[in-house]
Parts: structure tokens; sequence; C-alpha cells
């Protein structure tokens, strides 16, 4: 998830565009590609492409990677940007969400629909005539569950939030997969279920960081509603699970050697961390000396060399 920087004043105070609500076109256009969260999607589709080039056992066609990143980017922007619409009310109470367009007035809700719409829409009918009509279905089935299961259902209902809404995130894997053979597979399953049990002990240390914005607004994130010690006992077990998930690649002949390398090391080094976390929360620990920031950016480099890792794997083979 993208930390943004936030301007010293109180929570919940939106900012004027500039005098006379004058709102400058360039910075207008970067507000547009803010409601997309890039940093985001840059997670997305570091769990699309490397997928792509095991599906092929080799280099995919170039032009489909190009077809199936920009449709990626265009699908994840528009559920974003409409995340952002429906959320603009917390947005504006919570720091770390004070500077997003909607918030500042740089873009108005009803210019922030329609650019959500327009992507969904635009994204669907480029993954179906340029890609195929089993990755559109993915995509806008991923767009749906984010919009409307995670944030309108589930996000300020249940502390399972991100348990169930982190489906949406884990989609990239079988759109890669299907791009590349227009089906799906055991392989591609196996990712998605990586994934799945990735994305609750990614988000939750960053939960704990941020706790007091939730609570601030109702929003019942794990941490704000559970101690320390049981988010960190939660997180040990995705990470277990996760870590054990991702090893079944190769005994089913889909990965060798140097994927089964990586994930050994890399996911050794994850639960290391998810257990210090553990520790240092049982002994009550709090504040900086929690350190549970390490985690959150550890798992951002984790997910990106263990797919690396299943990109390269092929050609070593």
């Amino acid at each position: 998830m993208c930390v943004t920087a936030v301007e010293s004043r109180p929570a919940g105070v939106a900012l004027t565009p500039s005098p006379g609500g004058h709102r400058p076109f360039g910075a207008r256009i970067k507000a547009f590609v803010a409601l997309t969260k890039p940093r985001i999607i840059e997670l997305l589709l570091i769990t699309t492409v490397p997928v792509m080039f095991l599906a092929a056992q080799g280099v995919p066609d170039l032009w489909l990677v190009l077809t199936t990143t920009i449709g990626g980017y265009l699908s994840a922007g528009g559920a974003n940007a409409l995340n952002m619409y429906i959320d603009r009310d917390i947005d504006a109470l919570m720091d770390r969400t004070s500077q997003r367009p909607l918030v500042t007035g740089m873009v108005s809700p009803v210019e922030c629909l329609v650019f959500g719409i327009s992507l969904a829409v635009v994204s669907t009918v480029w993954f179906g005539l340029l890609v195929n009509w089993l990755s559109a279905a993915l995509a806008l089935g991923a767009l749906l569950f984010y919009v409307v299961v995670y944030t309108m259902l589930l996000k300020r209902r249940t502390s399972q939030n991100i348990v169930w809404g982190g489906i949406a995130g884990c989609m990239p894997v079988l759109i890669g997969w299907s791009a590349v053979t227009n089906s799906l597979s055991w392989a591609a399953v196996i990712l998605f279920a990586v994934i799945f049990f990735w994305t609750p002990p990614h988000y939750w240390p960053l939960s704990m960081k941020v706790k007091d914005d939730y609570a601030r607004v109702g929003v019942p994130m794990l941490p704000v509603i559970a101690t320390n010690q049981v988010v960190a006992r939660q997180i040990v077990i995705y990470s277990w699970v996760m870590v054990a998930v991702s090893l079944l690649l190769t005994p089913l002949g889909y990965t060798g050697w140097f994927y089964t390398a990586v994930a050994l090391v890399t996911g050794g080094f994850w639960l290391w961390e998810a257990h210090g976390l553990q520790t240092r929360a049982k002994s009550g620990v709090t504040g900086a000396k929690l350190k549970e920031m390490r985690l959150f950016h550890w798992s951002i480099t984790y997910v990106s060399l263990l797919f690396v890792a299943v990109a390269v794997d092929p050609f070593l083979r």
C-alpha cells in the first residue's frame, strides 16, 4: 500500500487547490494519475508479467505482454479511482490519505466517478479485443470485487476486510496466465494462493503503524480491534501458510531448483522477521521499537524477488 506524504495540519481539513479555485492543467493531470494509485499497480504488474513467462515456459509474445500490462493498469486504475470516490469521506479524516485528489479538491467527485467508470469500460474492451475475453472477464471481476465487495461491503464492517478483499489483488496472477494460454491451471491457482496468504501479513504491519487513523474513521482493521500480540500471531500463521504454499510449485513440476532456492531463502527471511515482530509484541514493545514496518517493507521485496524467480526459472530448467 502506498503511504503518501502528509502536510502538517489538523486531520480532516481539506486543502483548496489554489486561491480562486484555479486548478493548473499540469497539476490536474498529476491528480488524475494519482487516482489510479500507481505505486499499488506496480505491485500488481510485478505479479502479472512473470507469470506470463512461466505460462509460456520462456519469453512470451512481447506485444501480448505490453497489451496485458496496459490493460491491467487501466483496470486496476479504474478500481482505485472508484475506491477513492467511495472512500472520499473517510479519506478527508485520515492523515495518510489527506492529500488524495478528491480531498484537496483537485478532482471533483463527479469527475472521479466518470474517470473510474470510463477506465473500467475501456480496460474490459481492451482486454477482450487485444488479449482474450477470459482475461477481460477476470479483470472486470477483480475490479468489481475490489469496488463492491471490499470497498463497499467489507472495509467498514469487518476486521477480515483485507483478508477477503485481498482476493482482488490476487487476480493479476490469473490474468497473466490466461493472457498467454487463454485458460487457467494449477500453477496459476497456487500463485493466486500465495498472494492471498501474502496480503494480510503484508498489510497488517502497515495497519499497526497507522491504526489511529483507521480508529478515527471507524474502519475495523485488525490492529484497531485487537492487541499487537493477536495481530502478530495472525501474521505468523498467515506467513507460514504463504511460504508452504509457495513451495508447492516445484513438486507439482511447474518450477525447478532456482525458484525453489529463492522461495526458501526469501521465505525463511520473511518468517524470521514475522517471528521477530511476534516476539517484540509479546514483550509489550510499542511505538518505534516494535519495528512493524520492517516486515511491511520486506513483504514488497519478498513478492518482487519471488516473482522474478517465477520468470527466470523456465530459462534454467
